[in-house]
């Protein structure tokens, strides 16, 4: 699948949705796991910070079909004007490795012709050596 694909199923979810000073839905994420498979969520705004990013929708997705290995992954969000891909957040990387140490490798979408592997965009990802 090509990065276009990946793009346009995540921006055909796109459905913003206002609960009073809150917004669902008004960013997406799409993957395609190592097995084939295309996963889609939207992303949850609530104000007392229990919501979740698109990418974490997905992946739930994704991991309720009992597969666990990303290998690409993008976000979209569209204002009142064009479409845009939106890197994961902190908090994203960091869910993506660890829901398989394999992620590490995905390749992360940042625009229609640009990717990286998550582990470039994650700071040091292994355990503290012992000093003694």
């Amino acid at each position: 699948m090509i990065n276009d694909e990946l793009i346009d199923a995540a921006a055909a979810v796109l459905h913003p949705y206002h609960v009073d000073d809150r917004l669902f839905g008004d960013v997406a994420s799409a993957l395609l796991t190592d097995a084939g498979n295309v996963y889609v969520g939207v992303c949850i705004d609530t104000a007392s910070g229990t919501g979740f990013c698109a990418e974490h929708a997905a992946i739930a997705a994704m991991v309720t079909a009992r597969e666990y290995k990303i290998a690409k992954i993008v976000a979209v969000w569209r204002g009142d004007g064009p479409l845009h891909v939106v890197a994961p957040c902190g908090r994203c990387r960091e869910f993506i490795r660890q829901i398989d140490p394999s992620n590490l490798d995905a390749e992360v979408i940042l625009g229609k012709h640009r990717t990286a592997p998550l582990r470039t965009l994650l700071p040091e990802t292994d355990w503290a050596s012992p000093l003694d």
